[in-house]
């Protein structure tokens, strides 16, 4: 397929109630804050949207403060891609430093405090000159880390467990919560803060990124639809990694063989009533919506391959 049909679907103007009021938050926070770290997806769950992992609200949100990027879980992102980089400095993303964290989130091998402390102190302080800590605004769309961040900053530094929720589907974090230690030199304190989203989706095609990577909850999409996408975009990138693990023939475009074949593979089957002349007869069938599901998850483990969409 060289074009997908949404059949007239939309959503791009989900935008939860909860999402205004942490934006609002947001913004009376930055006030206190000396440092932003936003968060963004390199690669989710096995889906690598650099581009449409970022809410432009957000960026309008930074202001001149210093500000680090931090992509998370690069490495299971397609490698043979390289034009991200490019494409970022077009779109005007290096506001201070790109980081990488891998998706092992607790090894955080890259020096995230040293690099905030140097931003910090070689730009002002914004009402914060007498201060000799550092508060700092952790920001991004839903379910891209930003928690798991904290949390594993607080065990490289402090050697202590996670104090924020971690949860593999948006909407964990709905409040920006109080200050939370990470660093004992430099005294160093992250706030966590909900995953918030435009309130209007530039397109389909971004919104649904957005939803195969976790940051929009699967059944406001829909799931079948979701699946049929992912179909699409991997015979697009030419990643055939479900051929083999579904132990199709070949690569196919219709999604519903792939899902057959993964309801076969993974047992998944639902009763069903079927009215007959001598009454109700249950029937064993196949449960599509449970394969499309499994099909979605093992895309997001990583195990169909390492995958870019951006």
């Amino acid at each position: 397929r060289q074009h997908f049909d949404f059949g007239g679907r939309d959503v791009a103007s989900w935008f939860p109630g909860h999402m205004a009021k942490g934006l609002r938050q947001m913004r009376a926070s930055l006030r206190r804050a000396d440092c932003l770290i936003e968060c963004t997806i390199i690669l989710l769950s096995g889906i690598h949207i650099p581009l449409s992992g970022r809410n432009p609200v957000l960026q309008e949100v930074l202001g001149i403060r210093p500000h680090v990027l931090v992509l998370n879980k690069m490495d299971l992102a397609d490698p043979n891609r390289k034009p991200v980089s490019a494409r970022a400095a077009r779109a005007g993303w290096l506001a201070g430093w790109l980081g990488v964290c891998r998706s092992e989130v607790p090894a955080v091998p890259l020096p995230i405090v040293p690099l905030v402390a140097k931003l910090v102190d070689d730009g002002p302080r914004y009402h914060r000159a007498e201060s000799t800590e550092y508060s700092i605004l952790v920001i991004g769309v839903p379910n891209v880390g930003k928690s798991s961040l904290i949390n594993s900053l607080r065990r490289l530094h402090l050697k202590k467990g996670k104090a924020t929720a971690v949860g593999g589907e948006p909407g964990v974090t709905k409040a920006v919560l109080t200050r939370i230690q990470v660093c004992e030199k430099p005294l160093m304190y992250l706030v966590d803060t909900p995953g918030v989203l435009p309130p209007r989706l530039g397109d389909m095609e971004t919104g649904m990124k957005l939803a195969l990577c976790g940051a929009i909850r699967d059944h406001l999409v829909g799931e079948d639809i979701m699946a049929d996408y992912l179909l699409y975009a991997l015979n697009k990138q030419q990643q055939f990694g479900y051929v083999q693990r579904y132990r199709l023939a070949e690569a196919c475009d219709a999604i519903e063989p792939v899902l057959r074949h993964v309801a076969l593979a993974r047992g998944r089957t639902q009763k069903v009533k079927v009215l007959t002349g001598t009454g109700n007869v249950n029937v064993t069938t196949l449960d599509y919506s449970a394969a499309a599901y499994e099909f979605l998850r093992d895309f997001r483990a990583g195990r169909l391959g390492r995958v870019t969409l951006d």
